[in-house]
């Protein structure tokens, strides 16, 4: 019994819905338009929005999606370029850099009044008690203990033994144990040049210059000679302070090397024997 009712309920509202539809088929609205087609072209209109906002959404996103993908790419591809432009700049900075090196160190070897040879240095000593360097010439070409090292900017050091066929090792001038005859360019106050027992800054000290010779601050300290090993009037450095020890017979004195000890890389070997140091000599 209750079916039977559902199916005429659904019965009525169907000849209601059809009923609906043909009177809205025959009425016109003011433009002419038949009620019916106006209302199934908003519902089709509506939908057929709704469908190009979705694709016109979905089409931008992908848009997007991909011209990110595609700056990201452009992005990566600048940045390596950029990588290789810097790496290149540095080769090119350090190329000009040893050539100008390279070009002072001409400029000595040809300047010089005793025969010299062209030396790379190839390692360091990590102890730092011990302040060498080893160099890539040896007694094949001619290098023998004691022989003076020197750069465009000054003294460097000395080769100590024992020397091998291709390499040699080279004490500079600033480890504790090395030591100079060295003169004031200014006033002729001879004395000598040691290294540091420590890592202090300066790191060399002129000793034995007695309390009366005039020294200052910022006089230039060359060799000797004295020594018989380094070439007379090289530079060793700059006087960086000078005190009158009360008490002692010399002054205390500190000097700044010329040479940038930190910075080795290229030096000349004095091809010149050593000769006994002579104690009389007179700087002059």
């Amino acid at each position: 019994m209750l079916d039977i009712r559902k199916r005429t309920g659904w019965l009525f509202f169907g000849l209601m819905i059809a009923q609906i539809l043909l009177v809205s088929a025959q009425v016109q609205t003011r433009t002419g338009t038949r009620v019916l087609q106006a209302m199934a072209f908003e519902v089709f209109s509506r939908i057929q929005h709704g469908t190009a906002t979705m694709v016109n959404g979905t089409r931008g996103f992908w848009g997007n999606y991909v011209a990110l993908r595609g700056a990201r790419v452009e992005n990566e591809e600048l940045k390596r370029r950029v990588a290789a432009v810097e790496v290149q700049l540095q080769q090119e900075h350090a190329m000009a850099s040893r050539s100008e090196r390279l070009q002072q160190l001409l400029d000595l070897k040809t300047k010089a009044e005793f025969p010299t040879l062209a030396a790379e240095v190839i390692a360091g000593n990590p102890d730092p008690v011990m302040r060498t360097v080893t160099i890539d010439r040896g007694s094949a070409d001619g290098v023998i203990a004691d022989m003076a090292v020197i750069a465009p900017s000054g003294i460097v050091g000395r080769v100590i033994g024992p020397v091998g066929r291709r390499a040699a090792r080279v004490q500079l001038l600033i480890d504790r144990n090395a030591a100079a005859g060295a003169v004031t360019e200014r006033t002729r106050a001879g004395g000598m040049i040691v290294g540091t027992d420590t890592d202090t800054d300066p790191a060399l000290r002129l000793e034995l210059v007695s309390n009366l010779s005039d020294v200052k601050a910022g006089d230039t300290v060359v060799a000797s000679g004295v020594d018989g090993i380094f070439p007379k009037g090289y530079l060793i450095g700059r006087i960086e302070n000078a005190n009158h020890a009360s008490g002692s017979l010399y002054q205390t004195i500190t000097v700044r090397p010329a040479v940038d000890f930190s910075s080795l890389e290229e030096v000349l070997v004095v091809l010149v024997p050593p000769r006994a140091a002579t104690r009389d000599e007179d700087p002059k």
